[in-house]
């Protein structure tokens, strides 16, 4: 298996190159400088997930299709070290499980864990994106918009994820969930 940074860098540069942009325009897109860009790229820096984000978004791009491996007849899958993505200073990681697939699967799954005190912050996604949030371990707030919401272990959450919103771990035990993002079909 490819290590993931260049995998991602492999991606970005894909997807640059086949809309014909230049890293500046790539920047502007993104809110992610220049240099960051590069050295994404090139496989010296591995994106945190707020800056991973950033690029899908501004790319009109699923995060996971950065992450993605080729597919096969069937997949089974688990959290991966090689392939966690981390976001708060490592107080939430996330595993991609399946990812998005363009030529079939409009959706990507992960698998993530909140450490206590964990305060994750996600800028809106694309028009018409929707995440499903099935709580494994712990409780886990969300704020949607402005709107708190908590949800317990056992239970399950969608919203519309086309505006800002947090995953916050307000607890003292970790909390585990499988997220699922959906995709509008263009």
């Amino acid at each position: 298996m490819e290590p993931m940074n260049l995998r991602i860098g492999e991606k970005l540069k894909s997807i640059r190159m086949a809309r014909t942009l230049s890293l500046d325009d790539t920047a502007a897109l993104t809110g992610v400088s220049k240099p960051m860009l590069g050295q994404i790229e090139r496989g010296q820096s591995v994106p945190t997930v707020t800056t991973l984000w950033k690029i899908a978004t501004g790319l009109k791009t699923p995060l996971s299709a950065f992450l993605e491996e080729p597919q096969t007849e069937y997949t089974a899958a688990g959290p991966d070290e090689a392939n966690v993505v981390l976001g708060d200073s490592g107080k939430m990681r996330a595993y991609p499980l399946f990812t998005y697939d363009p030529a079939g699967r409009s959706v990507e799954t992960f698998y993530i864990e909140f450490d206590p005190g964990c305060r994750h912050f996600s800028d809106k996604h694309n028009d018409g994106v929707e995440e499903h949030i099935f709580v494994l371990r712990g409780t886990l707030r969300l704020v949607l918009g402005d709107r708190p919401v908590e949800v317990s272990e056992k239970q399950a959450i969608r919203f519309r994820a086309d505006i800002p919103h947090a995953y916050q771990n307000l607890t003292g035990d970790r909390c585990e969930v499988y997220n699922t993002i959906f995709y509008p079909n263009r």
